[in-house]
């Protein structure tokens, strides 16, 4: 083997880091945080689940309720509403999906156009995460106005600590997303850094799936 081949081969042990599995060991260091992710999420699932029925004061997510002042109010939990930003954050899984099809195949024929353009994909996906914590940033503030708090009863304090922490998820994916934007208009994102932008996805599809999880569990269900 020459000399200049053997510095080729060596600089491409550098950069892509394989492990016994085949994949990079980036890739396996993000499934084994998704891993322990999920037990944390299914830990708070299992709280909500526990106390789901148990709380003695109002408000309640889907039984009417009397307030101490004799007032009578609907359940709190607003289902078109949250149902609404499940679409917005689902819609979201498909954009990113186009983000790193265009980053893994720019220059290729049939990747030209709007199809092509990761940079609108990034920014639209973002957009997507953001517009759901807005509305999940709604639905705190009208929680609160109508009397629930993490402190009110055990509806309150398991429902804003569960959707609480997955709404933080999202707010990491945002920022995420918004890191690979700039970068993606600094310098532009190229095949090369489709295991970079793969990362980013497998997290944001996490982030989805546990929402799909909250949402049939805290909503649906009564």
């Amino acid at each position: 083997m020459s000399t200049a081949t053997a510095a080729a081969t060596h600089d491409d042990h550098e950069h892509v880091h394989y492990t016994t599995t085949g994949l990079d060991n980036r890739k396996i260091a993000v499934w084994a945080f998704i891993g322990s992710e999920c037990m944390l999420f299914a830990s708070l699932i299992s709280t909500y689940l526990i106390y789901k029925g148990r709380s003695k004061v109002g408000p309640f997510p889907h039984e009417a309720w009397t307030s101490p002042t004799g007032e009578v109010f609907k359940p709190i939990l607003n289902i078109p509403v949250t149902s609404a930003s499940t679409f917005v954050l689902l819609m979201s899984s498909l954009f990113m999906v186009m983000a790193l099809a265009a980053v893994e195949n720019r220059g290729k024929p049939g990747y030209g156009g709007l199809k092509g353009n990761s940079k609108f994909w990034l920014a639209t996906t973002a957009l997507a995460g953001t517009v759901f914590l807005g509305f999940q940033a709604f639905e705190f503030t009208s929680f609160v106005h109508e009397g629930l708090k993490i402190t009110t009863n055990l509806f309150g304090s398991s429902f804003f600590t569960l959707t609480g922490f997955h709404g933080a998820h999202v707010t990491v994916g945002v920022l995420w997303l918004l890191t690979l934007l700039a970068i993606d208009m600094k310098r532009g994102l190229t095949p090369k850094d489709s295991l970079v932008v793969d990362i980013c996805a497998l997290y944001w599809h996490f982030v989805d799936v546990v929402w799909i999880a909250i949402f049939t569990l805290i909503y649906l269900i009564q």
